[in-house]
């Protein structure tokens, strides 16, 4: 099984960005501990800050990888590119999220991507991303 894990604007600043939000563990400091938990899946790691390389790896892995672990950060509030480009894969595109979206600002209470992912996890910190494989592994439908 093949996993990409995505992550979009800002978050390559994680372990820095607010911590109190984002905690104090940079991704490539939690990467090693995701793949040790699942050593029989291949669990890649992907970050840009740009909307269109979001969309190109997702176009380049998404009709081979099982799925993709997808945390688009801010463009998750304005991307129509990036929902458009999800209901187009075939793989199955889980969306993440660090934080609850729901206890901040208003406008990250709305997601432009929620629809054409095949799920949604917020609110449990870098956890988020496990959460996030344990349901490509073992799908409910």
């Amino acid at each position: 099984m093949k996993i990409l894990i995505i992550n979009g604007p800002n978050l390559n600043l994680l372990g820095v960005r607010e911590p109190g939000i984002y905690g104090s563990s940079s991704f490539e400091q939690y990467l090693p501990q995701l793949q040790a938990q699942y050593p029989d899946i291949t669990i890649e790691y992907y970050q840009s800050n740009v909307e269109g390389e979001l969309i190109n790896k997702m176009q380049e892995v998404g009709f081979s990888y099982d799925g993709i672990v997808l945390n688009a950060g801010a463009y998750t509030h304005t991307s129509v590119a990036l929902h458009d480009c999800i209901r187009s894969l075939k793989a199955p595109v889980i969306e993440v999220h660090i934080s609850n979206v729901h206890q901040r600002e208003e406008f990250r209470h709305h997601s432009m991507i929620s629809a054409a992912c095949k799920g949604v996890i917020c609110g449990f910190g870098l956890d988020s991303y496990r959460l996030a494989i344990e349901a490509l592994i073992c799908p409910l439908s």
